[in-house]
């Protein structure tokens, strides 16, 4: 298996059982205790790592959501929760849904462990969101650190994704425009926000795909060929484990 192959196969799994955590009845259940509804614990939690900051930085890294729906879940939970706070409550969240969900997967002690070489490999240069997430500490137990990896590698790809837009001329409204159009409202946007999508976008959004591809390459190409078999065997489980 190639690190192109690699890639190939785990960063779209990634992208889709990254956020397991995010809406899970345990999730929702603290942000209550919180005080905080589901939106607000999303945006605090995804956001605080990143500090005090104003509610435009959180969009910013976020990208593809209109800024007022950020704002208003920043706002509100800024003012009953500190944002690093708020963070590594939602990362304990991460961490528990995966010892609920994950113990029983086999591999999953060299899926952490390969996951952890990427993770440490990848560069979070110009990366606000992941730099952010990053930076924060992880769980010593393998099911709790493997969610916790997940939702972080996610951030990686997703962070670079961001500056490979940009780079090739789209904005991330746009972006989402083309990708998720039946989730537009549920990130605040309306009919009227449509933007124009033509054969030039589709080619962009491939261009920006392949670029993305770049960003992240070299974080991947640690694992040597063994490692690639065992972790996109033990990804495939987890999937599965978080799906079920």
């Amino acid at each position: 298996m190639t690190n192109e192959e690699l890639m190939s196969v785990a960063c779209p799994i990634i992208r889709d059982i990254g956020w397991a955590y995010y809406f899970a009845p345990t999730t929702l259940a603290r942000g209550a205790e919180l005080g905080l509804d589901p939106v607000q614990f999303y945006v605090m939690g995804r956001g605080g790592v990143l500090g005090d900051v104003e509610s435009s930085v959180v969009a910013a890294a976020f990208g593809y959501f209109n800024p007022a729906i950020i704002a208003g879940g920043w706002t509100a939970g800024c003012a009953t929760v500190a944002p690093r706070a708020a963070g590594r409550e939602y990362s304990r969240c991460c961490a528990a849904h995966g010892r609920a969900k994950l113990s029983g997967v086999a591999g999953l002690e060299a899926f952490v462990a390969a996951a952890d070489a990427i993770n440490a490999a990848a560069d979070p240069t110009g990366l606000a969101l992941y730099a952010a997430a990053s930076a924060e500490p992880l769980a010593d137990d393998a099911p709790g650190r493997a969610a916790q990896l997940l939702a972080l590698l996610r951030e990686f790809r997703g962070s670079a994704h961001l500056i490979a837009l940009r780079a090739v001329g789209i904005d991330s409204k746009t972006a989402h425009f083309v990708k998720r159009p039946g989730d537009v409202a549920m990130f605040g946007w309306g009919d009227a926000d449509a933007p124009e999508i033509t054969e030039v976008t589709h080619a962009q959004m491939a261009e920006a795909e392949a670029l993305t591809d770049t960003i992240v390459a070299p974080a991947y190409a640690v694992l040597d060929a063994s490692s690639r078999e065992g972790f996109v065997s033990a990804l495939h489980a987890v999937q599965q484990a978080l799906t079920s």
